[in-house]
């Protein structure tokens, strides 16, 4: 909690952060409009799986660029730059007149956001080295809060009943605390290090790792993208509650965020990796009562449970003896990212064919593969 107490207490780390929490605001704000956007436009599951793909498509193509536009336009200029293009992206997806306009409206706003993420972690980054002090990890937990705030703009959807007017209440909210915060971090320039090439060598001792991270992280994104419309076709929820299983996902992702680095360090990350997927699975099963509050009560277990396992992940892949750390991170990473990738379309096809209650069997299977995984990692550890 003191990198916590760190934020609040500066702006010139506060700015950064806010950064964070205004990517998950802009993305939380679209994913509870995800029921409304597939009725307005008659699409199937399967369809606005292919959709969501897209906006990951658009952060996971980004990736091989964004080092480039960093380094010339300067680590500070690209985060708040990175800001105004999501903002103006955010809007474009509930503006879309068709199915096709849609999809790529979701890639421009992917595109947008994954630029802002990796300059955003680089400016977290370079500031931590000249400071000398460490805020990472609390302004993961401001992207958590970000999903906090826009889950609880989930109760203005019925009293505003227009998605884009939702939506452009974000974007100001976001635009006007960054205006703000600007100046403290926009002049910062990120240090240009030469990276000598992956080996694929490398890929043994971290294949677990990868494992849990493609798990974990197609997992979080299926939560956020599905939840809404379990909640609504599944449970048969009123639509002032379709937001809730979001919320409370964040809600809990977001103290496990701010609490987890304590309890790793008295329990270790093997174990709380497999404590987060005893409660993911706990979670799993409690939505699949198809229960209205069990349900949403489910969906908060899983925001805890899958809270600590990617930063976890990465703390581990960074300490495999004789693997650079900044090499392990990178394929634990893109591993992840690839799940994320995967997941929508997956789900999308499984609940088209057979039943959305059917993808979150399948996601409950996940949760016991990850706890497989620690048990192999435990096991290869002793």
């Amino acid at each position: 909690m003191k990198s916590l107490k760190l934020i609040l207490g500066n702006a010139r780390y506060f700015g950064p952060s806010w950064v964070f929490a205004s990517i998950n605001i802009l993305f939380g704000t679209w994913a509870i409009y995800i029921p409304t956007v597939k009725d307005t436009l008659d699409i199937s599951k399967s369809e606005l799986g292919i959709a969501i793909f897209f906006l990951a498509l658009g952060v996971f193509t980004i990736f091989p660029f964004a080092s480039s536009i960093i380094n010339r336009v300067g680590v500070g200029k690209s985060t708040f730059y990175g800001v105004l293009l999501s903002c103006a992206a955010a809007m474009l997806p509930l503006l879309a007149p068709n199915y096709y306009v849609l999809m790529a409206a979701l890639f421009l706003f992917g595109a947008s956001n994954g630029i802002t993420d990796i300059s955003m972690n680089t400016l977290v980054t370079e500031i931590e080295k000249k400071d000398k002090v460490k805020f990472m990890a609390a302004s993961h937990g401001f992207f958590s809060l970000g999903g906090v705030l826009a889950g609880m703009g989930s109760f203005l959807i019925g009293p505003l009943s227009n998605p884009v007017l939702h939506m452009s209440i974000a974007v100001l909210l976001v635009l006007v605390v960054n205006f703000i915060f600007r100046r403290k971090y926009i002049s910062e320039i990120a240090e240009e290090i030469e990276n000598e090439p992956f080996s694929f060598g490398l890929l043994k001792p971290l294949l677990l790792l990868a494992l849990i991270s493609f798990v974990a992280m197609g997992s979080e994104g299926a939560i956020v993208d599905w939840s809404g419309l379990y909640l609504k076709e599944i449970t048969m929820a009123p639509e002032a509650l379709w937001g809730l299983g979001f919320l409370g996902f964040q809600v809990t992702m977001t103290l496990g965020r701010f609490l987890g680095d304590g309890i790793s360090e008295k329990i270790g990350s093997i174990k709380i990796v497999a404590l987060g997927a005893i409660l993911a699975i706990v979670g799993y099963v409690l939505v699949l009562t198809t229960d209205i509050y069990l349900s949403i009560i489910g969906f908060a277990l899983n925001g805890l449970g899958f809270s600590v396992m990617v930063p976890e992940v990465f703390r581990i892949g960074g300490n495999v003896k004789g693997v650079d750390s900044s090499k392990g991170i990178a394929f634990i990473a893109g591993s992840g990212y690839a799940g994320f990738l995967c997941a929508p379309p997956i789900l999308g096809f499984l609940a088209e064919n057979y039943s959305l209650t059917r993808s979150f069997v399948v996601l409950l299977a996940c949760g016991f593969l990850i706890l497989l995984f620690t048990l192999l990692l435990k096991r290869k550890k002793a």
